[in-house]
């Protein structure tokens, strides 16, 4: 078993690290992306954004280098609910505000850029598309220093892609913004990320002609009950057909035959030479990164993963001086969390102290508050 790279604990970003069929996800909400985007305009680094869908996750099991570039970003946000549903069946509930689409992350990062007056860099798209983003946005937007290169260039030709690369590090952008389109926009990136001198990169597909207008955003009744990927359809049934109408089958059945032997194999305790995990046969893990102290409880685990507020845990720890009833049993029982989120997390979460050496409570999947 491969050991857990340590992300830099500087740049703040997620803890929570959930791994569903070996593919490395890490939940975060929009507000922590928008975060961690700001931390690394303030620390002068880089992080790379990129995310998982259906879509996204099947190209992950047919290209290895695509598989690699996921594994390797900074932060692998979910995005579709596909993904949410996914981890639930195999055992692990999150809340609906780890569900990031560039639908609701885009506008929040672009009042936040407007606020900032940060720059951002949009490649991709044809070019009057692109013109017409970037006059959108700077109507919308007075403050954001924008600038941009069309997507119409081969990625294998060597003199247009040194020609953009010194365009963007030119400019110095905060923020590069691919709009390429999946998996295209990925190798992009994967190929030429180490030469760039920005501090966030983004891959965002349409999201250039969505901020162009000429690409519609999914209506929000349909969204809020994940028919995003219906309306797609309907809009676009030749280029999407194949992607939703065999794709989201193909990842369903994977999941289930993932879930049909954790079932038959039942758990097992896996040990490596740097941490102790509780690993559901390789298809789900939750693991906290290395920054953790070994006196985390379950309650801060709970709140740092944003399954549950400050607030729920004061209410239930109260609670819990009062009957001396189990901490997570209060939570149960209120119905805020359910009994195999509780236990997954418990069996899941790693935490390590500075020499990364379990403690005696760790190796035993116990916490004091429990």
């Amino acid at each position: 078993m491969k050991t857990i790279n340590n992300i830099d604990a500087t740049l703040d970003l997620p803890s929570l690290v959930v791994y569903l069929l070996g593919r490395r996800i890490t939940p975060i909400t929009v507000t922590g992306i928008i975060d961690a985007i700001h931390n690394a305009c303030k620390l002068k680094k880089k992080v790379t954004i990129a995310h998982y869908n259906v879509h996204g996750f099947n190209l992950s099991m047919q290209l290895p280098w695509f598989y690699e570039f996921l594994q390797s970003s900074d932060i692998v946000h979910c995005d579709g609910s596909g993904i949410l549903k996914a981890l639930s069946y195999m055992g692990l509930d999150l809340p609906i505000q780890y569900r990031v689409s560039y639908t609701n992350l885009i506008p929040e990062l672009l009042k936040f850029c407007n606020q900032q007056g940060l720059s951002i860099f949009l490649l991709g798209s044809k070019p009057e598309y692109l013109d017409k983003a970037i006059n959108n946005l700077a109507t919308k937007y007075p403050n954001i220093k924008l600038a941009g290169h069309d997507g119409y260039f081969s990625i294998d030709d060597p003199d247009i892609n040194d020609s953009i690369i010194r365009s963007i590090n030119q400019i110095k952008p905060n923020i590069l913004l691919l709009g390429m389109g999946m998996p295209l926009q990925e190798n992009w990136v994967y190929r030429y990320k180490d030469r760039l001198d920005v501090n966030a990169i983004m891959v965002g597909g349409a999201v250039i002609d969505r901020l162009a207008g000429v690409v519609s955003d999914c209506p929000d009744f349909l969204a809020k009950n994940n028919l995003e990927w219906l309306y797609r359809l309907i809009r676009e049934p030749r280029r999407l057909g194949a992607r939703y109408l065999l794709g989201n089958p193909a990842f369903a059945c994977h999941i289930a035959l993932a879930k049909l032997y954790q079932l038959r194999e039942g758990v097992t305790q896996l040990e490596s030479s740097n941490y102790y995990s509780w690993k559901s046969h390789g298809f789900t893990k939750v693991v906290a990164q290395a920054n953790t102290t070994p006196t985390k409880k379950l309650s801060d685990s709970l709140v740092e993963a944003g399954l549950l507020s400050n607030n729920d845990i004061d209410i239930a720890l109260s609670e819990q001086r009062k009957t001396g009833v189990p901490l997570r049993e209060i939570l149960i029982n209120k119905g805020w969390i359910k009994q195999e989120t509780v236990d997954f997390i418990l069996k899941n979460i790693v935490l390590t102290n500075q020499n990364n050496s379990p403690t005696k409570e760790i190796l035993n999947g116990v916490y004091s508050e429990s």
